[in-house]
Parts: structure tokens; C-alpha cells; sequence
């Protein structure tokens, strides 16, 4: 009876061991998105167009698409577009992506344009980086914003200069991938970290066989089936190995821009005292004219009068205790009672001090 009692306890205060799957944590090289571009022109907008006066591209785009399809513009001619805007358009090339698979893409103007609202994108064409056609885009835009003006008041909602294509886009051309070469495949981590490599090639050569090796805290070169079939088949079953990733190391992110500031669970603090405290300067413009008095021969004068305050803010001193957890370090910098951008002075100050162990990075 007294075992069985021991083994429940065991139980009840085992802590679980949480792990990751192997494609939450590395990617296979060669597997990839590319990034595509192109350059158009968006018609049929209500009046909100680019000012062809100040975007003279948008004319010349106009007339060359208008020449290309047999329509002869007069040379000199001073046209109005006001329902025409050029723009860009993005998208993003999937992995294995084979032609006539659609894709999303993202319609920008680059222009004056108003709003593109109720516009169509002409065809163009999609480049990648080496300057090839990879898709072709055309379609109908959806723009989530809204808007209107009338009698030099307006109103808006969200973005008008940009839009988007659900489908808006047909590959053309299949990027080549490398991952069916040759007798290895290599697996990168998302983050270099050489304990959560080693833990990596452990759990492969454990669950699977013997056929990891790390080649350094990023790439780990795997030996793989050479036939099609079987390599997808081992592929799907490597992205399913259980892995515990190691532990990672503590850091502070600051934001200086909006003064937000993110630690993760590693940070710990050590024993110190903080006194902050608030100055304040206040500068009071007291602007007054003098008069000259009665047969002065004087003239009016403008005197310009200023006053200074200086308010130094009293801070109390705050002893923060050794701290092992972040509800721990939480609780200790709330105990200081410092805004979010004077925590930011804070936290660079204590680790100058020593008493912060942890990675200062400013965004």
C-alpha cells in the first residue's frame, strides 16, 4: 500500500518534459520562399487616380501600353488620367510552386493616387531576382479601407493606397529546388545555437537511426533514401521527431521607439538598490509691452520675459532582492514604480552594474 502511495506522489509532482517537433524548430535548405515584383497600372478608378502633371511615368506607361496594342497617341498631347494609377505589385513564390498554381498578390500605388478603390490591374508581369518572368497578374482589387471628402473636410478609414488580389496571380515559370540532389539533405535551425543542434542530432540518430551528423550549431546534414518516393516519405517522418530545444539564453528586448521592453524566462537579477527619481523643467513665456510715458519722446517696446522651473522628483530607494524567475523579476521592477520608458534607463543601468544577467538589445 505504501508503494502504491509513493508511486501516485511520483506521479502528481513529475514535472512534464515538454518537447517540439523537429519543423517547428529547423527547415530544409532549398526549401524557400522567393520574392516577387512587378510594376502596372491600375483603371477604372472614380477620379482618384495619380495627377498625370506630377507622375509623368504614369502617361508613358499608358501610351506604350496603348501603342503596343495598336492604338496610335498624338505626340504632344497633354493627357488627363485621372482614373489611371501606377503601382506595384508583390508577391510571394511558394516552394514547389508548379505553373498555373495561383497566388495572393499585393497592389501598391507609387504615385499621387488618391484611393484604389473599385480599380482592375492590368496584366503584368512578376520578376524575381534574377531579372526572369515568374508570374503574370491581373484582377480586380479589394481595398479595405474607405473614405470620402467634400467642401475641404475629409475622412478616412484605413489604407486606400494599397490593395489586394486573392488569386490574382498565375505562375508561369517552376523554380528548381536542390533538396532531391545528391545522397544528404540538411536541416537548418532557425535560431544558431549549438546545444539545440547536438539535442537535434541525438533525438534523430535515436528515433530514426544513425545517419545525423551537425556540421555546426546551425546545419545538420542528414543521409537520406535517393528514391523520390521514399525520400518524401523519410522526409515527413523527420519533421515529426520530438526534440527538446536548449535552453535559451536570457535577453531583454528594448524598443526606445515606443518604449516597450520584453524579457523572456531566463532573465535573473541580482541583489542591488535603485533610486530613480523625475526632473521636470518648466520654461513660463511671459511676453509683455511697455508704454513710454507722457511726452517721453519714447517709443512702445515689446519685452519678452521667461521663467524657469526646475522640480526634481524624490525617488525612495528600492532594494530589489535576488530574483530566479521572471513573476520574480516582474514583481521586484513593479516594486520601483517606474514608467515603461523609464524602465528602459533602468534595466541599462543595472546591467552596468552587474545585476542584470542578461542581453541588452535595443530595436
Amino acid at each position: 500500500m505504501r508503494k502504491l502511495i509513493l508511486a501516485i506522489a511520483l506521479c502528481v509532482y513529475t514535472l512534464p518534459v515538454y518537447a517540439d517537433k523537429l519543423k517547428d524548430l529547423a527547415s530544409f535548405a532549398g526549401v524557400r520562399n522567393n520574392q516577387l515584383v512587378g510594376y502596372g497600372l491600375v483603371v477604372g478608378l472614380d477620379g482618384s487616380g495619380d495627377q498625370t502633371t506630377q507622375t509623368p511615368f504614369t502617361v508613358q506607361s499608358v501610351v506604350n501600353m496603348l501603342t503596343n496594342m495598336g492604338v496610335q497617341v498624338p505626340a504632344g498631347g497633354n493627357l488627363q488620367l485621372k482614373n489611371v494609377a501606377a503601382v506595384t505589385v508583390t508577391a510571394t513564390l511558394p516552394p514547389f510552386a508548379r505553373p498555373g498554381q495561383p497566388l495572393d498578390i499585393v497592389v501598391s500605388s507609387i504615385g499621387n493616387a488618391k484611393s484604389l478603390r473599385g480599380g482592375t490591374l492590368l496584366m503584368a508581369p512578376l520578376k524575381g531576382a534574377d531579372g526572369q518572368i515568374y508570374a503574370m497578374a491581373q484582377g480586380n482589387l479589394v481595398v479595405a479601407g474607405a473614405g470620402a471628402s467634400a467642401g475641404g473636410s475629409s475622412t478616412q478609414i484605413n489604407q486606400l493606397a494599397t490593395g489586394r488580389i486573392p488569386a490574382g496571380a498565375t505562375v508561369e515559370r517552376a523554380v528548381p529546388t536542390l533538396l532531391g540532389n545528391g545522397e544528404f539533405v540538411q536541416l537548418e535551425l532557425l535560431k544558431t545555437d549549438f546545444s539545440t543542434a547536438s539535442r537535434v542530432v541525438n533525438a534523430i540518430n535515436s528515433q530514426i537511426g544513425p545517419v545525423a551528423a551537425a556540421l555546426d550549431g546551425r546545419v545538420i546534414q542528414v543521409r537520406a533514401p535517393l528514391d523520390p518516393n521514399q525520400r518524401v516519405a523519410f522526409l515527413a517522418r523527420l519533421e515529426s521527431v520530438n526534440v527538446t530545444p536548449g535552453e535559451a539564453s536570457p535577453k531583454v528586448i528594448i524598443n526606445a521607439r515606443t518604449g516597450s521592453v520584453v524579457m523572456n524566462q531566463a532573465v535573473t537579477i541580482d541583489p542591488c538598490a535603485i533610486a530613480h527619481g523625475n526632473l521636470t523643467v518648466t520654461i513660463l513665456a511671459d511676453n509683455k509691452v511697455e508704454q513710454p510715458k507722457p511726452l517721453a519722446n519714447g517709443q512702445t517696446a515689446k519685452v519678452q520675459n521667461a521663467e524657469i522651473d526646475i522640480d526634481v522628483g524624490k525617488g525612495p530607494v528600492v532594494r530589489l532582492p535576488k530574483a530566479t524567475s521572471l513573476n520574480q523579476v516582474v514583481r521586484a521592477l513593479n516594486a520601483v514604480g517606474a514608467t515603461p520608458q523609464d524602465l528602459l534607463a533602468i534595466l541599462q543601468a543595472m546591467k552596468i552594474a552587474g545585476a542584470l544577467n542578461a542581453e541588452l538589445e535595443v530595436i
